[in-house]
């Protein structure tokens, strides 16, 4: 008798054997390659960053490397639970959902909020909890169900338009009197963003953009009359940065200089200096200078192509989906997270006033890596159950 002989493999067959036997083959391989590779440059970073500070704040360099490894291994759980829950299943909780949602950004403006750097963003239930990184979860599933509901409300002012405004600034109200400008930002910027893909018409876009550089800069220009001093302080210092160096400005000069010192090619691996505790909390939202500062600028084009390629990867999703309720869930995530890295960017660079956005599964933080990581679960399962998921799967994300 002939022996049975087995084929041998290449290690991508493996790895595609592998993800079948886990009934994971529809998923959209590129979208989990991505992510897991932001999370591991994460990790590496976030020691990096942290490591002076580990030392000075708890005596040992792997404090936030530990914490980080943890929140990471949730954030995958999150990401595989999410990703074999039927997104459909959301829509008839969404109500629900939004509701939870503003519970808790009401609860953090009472006694319960935990405040920390001259703001009230948390929650404290054994865990932290920051309402503001669930609201934007929230908001992309309510938004998205309720838009859905037929193709042709969008381009009803009343019906359509005006309540998503209105939800909008209601969230960005409750989310500023913590305060934390950069998540009303964020969320603002998904329900707009979503808006925008459910069709909305263009003369709407540009009414909504007047109307909120008409009320939100007024605010911010004369925010100390109003008892919201740090909104000019930010605006004054980001017009020059260098002229208070050593006060409202220092966190931006630092990151200047951090990112001028990397020069083309970096300083290496570890060998950042602003991280020495001259950078405040380097291993939070200013990580992105430090990674220029030791993988210089080819190191930050490296990693921008890599966000470039999981947002392209995000709309392909988005554009494949089987009906519109996931469409516009899964172009809700990409925006959600394209907006984080633009902004993070921009604020690095001094591109745009300071405010602390994290850097989406890079900066250190339980609460908004969970929160990233269960929106590309949600998105895994759109991909799933997309006609050309198996497809992009077994063509390694080539087709289009």
């Amino acid at each position: 008798m002939r022996k049975k002989t087995r084929k041998k493999l290449n290690p991508a067959g493996r790895v595609r054997n592998l993800f079948d036997q886990l009934n994971l083959g529809q998923c959209d391989f590129v979208v989990i390659a991505l992510t897991t590779i932001l999370v591991i440059f994460g990790l590496v970073m976030v020691f990096s960053a942290s490591y002076y500070k580990s030392i000075n704040d708890n005596g040992s360099p792997y404090d936030y490397l530990i914490r980080q490894a943890v929140n990471a291994m949730g954030g995958f759980f999150l990401m595989g639970l999410c990703s074999v829950i039927d997104y459909h299943q959301y829509k008839k909780f969404c109500n629900l959902i939004m509701g939870f949602s503003v519970l808790l950004l009401l609860l953090v403006l009472t006694p319960l909020g935990v405040g920390a750097g001259g703001a009230t963003r948390a929650l404290y239930f054994g865990i932290t909890i920051m309402p503001g990184e669930i609201a934007k979860l929230a908001v992309i599933i309510f938004v998205a169900a309720y838009l859905s509901r037929s193709p042709k409300l969008i381009l009803d002012l009343k019906k359509g338009v005006l309540p998503m405004l209105a939800l909008g600034g209601f969230l960005a109200v409750l989310i500023m009197m913590q305060p934390n400008l950069s998540t009303a930002l964020t969320i603002c910027g998904i329900i707009g963003g979503i808006m925008i893909l459910a069709g909305m018409e263009w003369k709407y876009v540009f009414g909504v953009v007047l109307l909120g550089g008409s009320v939100i800069l007024p605010i911010a220009w004369f925010g100390d009359k109003i008892g919201m001093d740090h909104w000019k302080a930010r605006l004054v210092s980001f017009r020059d940065p260098f002229a208070d160096a050593v006060g409202d400005g220092f966190q931006v000069v630092q990151s200047l200089l951090a990112l001028g010192s990397g020069g083309l090619f970096g300083m290496g691996l570890g060998k950042s200096i602003q991280k020495n505790l001259y950078l405040p909390e380097p291993q939070n939202d200013f990580i992105l200078a430090i990674i220029g500062e030791e993988l210089g600028l080819i190191g930050l084009l490296l990693l921008i192509a890599i966000y470039a390629a999981l947002i392209w990867r995000g709309f392909h999703v988005a554009l494949n989906a089987p009906d519109l309720f996931g469409m516009l869930l899964a172009g809700g995530v990409t925006i959600m997270i394209g907006l984080q890295v633009v902004m993070n960017i921009a604020v690095v660079t001094s591109s745009m006033p300071a405010t602390g956005i994290a850097l989406p599964f890079i900066s250190y933080g339980g609460n908004a890596l969970w929160i990233c990581m269960s929106a590309i679960g949600i998105l895994l399962n759109v991909s799933r159950q997309s006609e050309s998921g198996a497809d992009a799967f077994r063509s390694g994300g080539r087709r289009v």
